[in-house]
Formats: C-alpha cells, structure tokens, sequence
C-alpha cells in the first residue's frame, strides 16, 4: 500500500460531507488545526505561545436582585 491516491482523498471528502454536513465541516477543520498546531508547539518545546484564543474569558459577576442598590436615594434594599 502507498500513499493516498487522488480518488482516495476524494472519497474520504464525500464521507465525510456526508457524515457532517457542510455547516460543521469548517468548525471541524478548525478545530483539528487548532490541535494539531497546539501538538506541534509542544513538541519543539513552544507552549508559552500566547494566542488570542488561549486567554480566558473574564467571568460574569452574579447581580442578586436583592441586593440592587438605590441610586438616587445611595441606599441598599435587602
């Protein structure tokens, strides 16, 4: 057995258009980019990288409606 002929790939594609439908192929294809250039960092040993996609996402303060503060008047009603 060799390497992938032409009509192999081409099969392999229709599969796997078949299998996910066009709208998830691009997320898909993303996805194994992401993985395997975060593979091949860690390998030569470049896993400081900072990427835009590896900062964390800031996380949302919980408003308790009964701790709304009065502006106008600068009291708390709880």
């Amino acid at each position: 057995m060799g390497a992938l002929s032409p009509w192999h790939i081409i099969l392999i594609a229709i599969v796997a258009l078949l299998l996910f439908g066009p709208n998830k192929l691009p997320e898909l294809g993303r996805g194994f980019g992401k993985m395997f250039r975060e593979f091949k960092d860690a390998t030569n040993g470049n896993g400081g990288n900072n990427t835009s996609d590896d900062q964390p996402v800031p996380a949302r303060k919980e408003i308790n409606p009964a701790e709304v503060t009065n502006t106008e008047a600068g009291q708390v009603h709880k």
